[in-house]
């Protein structure tokens, strides 16, 4: 099951965060690469002191303890959040009847 759905991941090609049981630490932020018989492959970057490093790490199946991934972001500040008449109108959902007459 853990399987499948890590694969569905690696083909969405979003960001998870992942914990890693063996070494009891998370990583942050990685992509699923790949997935070949046990072997998962992510990338993901770290921030260490003057410095971005990019990191390609292969971890067996069995390591992974938890997957998560964000579903959403909302800020916390007072700011308003955009409703459907704020978006720009291509991106508007609108209630469309085919059978409608234009009035």
């Amino acid at each position: 099951m853990l399987h499948r759905k890590i694969y569905q991941l690696c083909c969405d090609g979003r960001e998870v965060w992942i914990f890693l049981r063996d070494q009891q630490r998370w990583i942050e932020r990685a992509r699923i690469l790949d997935i070949e018989g046990d072997l998962v492959t992510l990338r993901y970057e770290t921030d260490e002191d003057d410095e971005v490093c990019s990191w390609e790490e292969m971890i067996r199946l069995e390591s992974i303890g938890s997957v998560m991934q964000k579903l959403a972001t909302v800020s916390r500040g007072d700011v308003e959040p955009l409703v459907s008449e704020d978006c720009p109108e291509a991106e508007q959902i609108r209630n469309h009847r085919p059978d409608a007459n234009p009035e």
